[in-house]
């Protein structure tokens, strides 16, 4: 019987100091900030393929329209 009071013991020290440490990681203050995400993009779609893309990676034309690449822009310039 006190073999198993004992186990029952050192089983619950090691799942107390599991918990501590688990908890003090999680909410330290010196711990690393998480990622930041982007903030979201306006989509543009190009007139010759109807491909959707970020306004930052597009390239304007004429009219105001964006295209994907500079032979759908000279295609759809003419």
């Amino acid at each position: 019987m006190k073999f198993v009071i004992l186990v029952a013991v050192v089983l619950a020290v090691v799942w107390l100091l599991r918990g501590k440490r688990g908890s003090s990681q999680r909410g330290a203050p010196g711990a690393q900030p998480q990622a930041r995400v982007a903030p979201p993009e306006d989509m543009v779609s190009c007139p010759v393929c109807s491909v959707h893309l970020p306004r930052t990676d597009a390239l304007p034309g004429p009219g105001g329209l964006m295209y994907c690449c500079a032979e759908h822009r000279q295609r759809g310039g003419s």
